[in-house]
């Protein structure tokens, strides 16, 4: 069976990820390659591992995000469609399974706010992992008097924690924010849609879905 370190070691998807954040730097968006990646690939596959789901099921998860954002090597819009068609095209390749190449495909299509919604366990927890990656470390602007509002918001991230609460149903993102730097009424205007995605996906997987930041629940 495909895992993850066998994606990792693909020199396609290697080249396709770096591809995709040239585009993405050219274009002023924060950081979405192998960081971002990497980051919601383990967040993914460990929030189905702690609900108890089947190690497979999460090792899918894994893959599905590490290849949710291939399609940036594109364009940026309809980004999660197209990644899903190479996402989808790549896994085959190697020899995975139809059906859990389908899978992912599934999920990389509908992790985008503006089109996606949570359609299986693997697409609910991508979509939980990768809208919960907000923090500094994504910014690529080295000039702090230049940032947009993207910029200024995950700059102001100096922490950021995804925590799944198995005995209460819950699964909380925890932030702390340097208020000097972006007000927490900033974070909502750019995030709202974002946050309620992930309502939507813990809600699928039978939790509720809490935002603190700066210890105030705010959701």
């Amino acid at each position: 069976m495909i895992t993850l370190d066998d994606v990792k070691k693909n020199e396609e998807v290697n080249t396709l990820l770096r591809l995709a954040q040239k585009q993405l730097e050219i274009r002023g968006y924060t950081e979405h390659s192998f960081r971002h990646v990497g980051r919601t690939a383990k967040t993914a596959g460990t929030i189905l591992e702690k609900l108890g789901y089947p190690p497979r099921e999460a090792e899918l998860a894994r893959i599905a995000g590490y290849l949710h954002d291939i399609g940036n090597a594109v364009n940026r819009e309809n980004h999660a469609h197209i990644g899903a068609y190479i996402a989808y095209d790549i896994l085959t390749k190697m020899g995975m399974d139809f059906g859990e190449a389908g899978e992912i495909m599934q999920a990389i299509g509908n992790h985008d706010e503006s089109s996606g919604t949570p359609v299986s366990n693997v697409s609910a927890a991508l979509i939980l992992a990768d809208k919960s990656d907000v923090h500094r470390s994504r910014v690529t602007n080295p000039d702090m008097t230049t940032f947009d509002i993207h910029d200024r918001v995950n700059y102001a991230v100096v922490k950021s924690e995804l925590i799944v609460d198995v005995d209460k149903k819950v699964t909380t993102l925890q932030l702390d924010i340097d208020t000097v730097i972006c007000p927490v009424m900033d974070y909502f205007e750019i995030f709202l849609d974002r946050m309620k995605m992930n309502r939507r996906a813990a809600e699928f997987l039978g939790l509720k879905f809490e935002l603190v930041i700066n210890k105030n629940q705010l959701l």
